[in-house]
């Protein structure tokens, strides 16, 4: 017997559903602020060397397995400086962002967490630390699971309701995170622009896609230099799927890191185009679990 081919190719195809977002939507726009600075890799906790992705740092000069401090201050001004900044631009225009949140993270920065509760904003929880999931054996990680959800429910008041791995999952994922039990949704895919539903086990999960292209990872990664850029870029995405939303209206997920968004000729970019943004109609600001709840109530599993 042939082992089925584990990967869907075609998805919705040529007739994605139409996905009757709230008040006639054109798009659903989704704001993440990635809260991961005090969870990533570093000697302090024990991992033998300092984590430099997504910081101004392309190549570290500093031997691997001795203490970067520089690398660790740029992860500090994220959490220091560019958190607050990024809610004051959202507060001024009466968005909400979605947090994925590392749960040790957020323990280090109760004042974060405390502006994170009284914001309403939503969680999905992004690991109980900023560490590559398929590195863990299936026990480790459904250890890692479960501390996060008890450390975020402490941290926060309430268990997350959404997960998004770093990087991406690990082949247990999933299936890990619908035995749990509490998930309404991961978002460890890229695979589209519509939430969709899969068979783990004998359940259907959904799952609400994530995007790294409008992400401004763009920055540390040596796509674009400057805020006008990835201004034009993301205004070029939202333009075209506003415009397609005449007919297929889609989603747009909007990934943030304090650490890079943040600094002020970055953030200002953002206000910019959540600034474009608000000057259209038909758009809706959505959280990631309005998202996921709007799918389950207007487009729920067949069969």
């Amino acid at each position: 017997m042939t082992t089925p081919y584990p990967r869907d190719l075609v998805g919705y195809g040529p007739n994605p559903p139409h996905a009757d977002w709230p008040g006639g939507a054109r798009i659903a726009v989704n704001f993440v602020i990635n809260y991961e600075e005090g969870s990533e890799y570093s000697v302090p906790d024990g991992d033998g060397f300092s984590e430099t992705t997504l910081t101004e740092i392309t190549q570290s000069t500093v031997p691997h397995g001795d203490r970067d401090l520089a690398a660790e201050t740029l992860f500090e001004y994220g959490s220091r400086v560019g958190f607050w900044r990024l809610l004051r631009v959202f507060r001024e225009r009466g968005v909400s962002p979605t947090i994925f949140a590392c749960a040790l993270a957020l323990e280090r920065n109760p004042e974060a967490a405390k502006a994170i509760v009284a914001g309403g904003y939503d969680i999905c929880c992004h690991g109980w630390r900023w560490v590559e999931h398929y590195r863990l054996s299936e026990a480790e990680e459904r250890e890692h699971i479960r501390r996060a959800i008890e450390s975020l429910t402490r941290t926060l008041g309430a268990r997350p309701l959404g997960w998004y791995c770093r990087t991406g999952p690990s082949v247990n994922t999933r299936r890990l995170l619908v035995a749990e039990g509490g998930f309404v949704y991961d978002s460890d895919s890229y695979a589209d622009e519509l939430p969709y539903w899969v068979r783990v086990g004998d359940q259907q999960h959904l799952v609400v896609p994530y995007g790294l292209t409008t992400n401004d990872g763009l920055f540390s990664r040596g796509g674009i230099g400057n805020g006008d850029q990835w201004l034009t870029f993301l205004k070029d995405s939202f333009d075209m799927l506003y415009a397609e939303g005449a007919t297929t209206p889609r989603m747009m997920s909007i990934g943030l890191h304090n650490r890079l968004v943040g600094h002020p000729g970055r953030a200002i970019a953002l206000g910019r185009f959540i600034d474009h943004i608000q000057r259209h109609d038909r758009v809706w600001f959505a959280r990631r679990l309005d998202i996921a709840n709007h799918w389950r109530t207007r487009h729920p599993p067949k069969g």
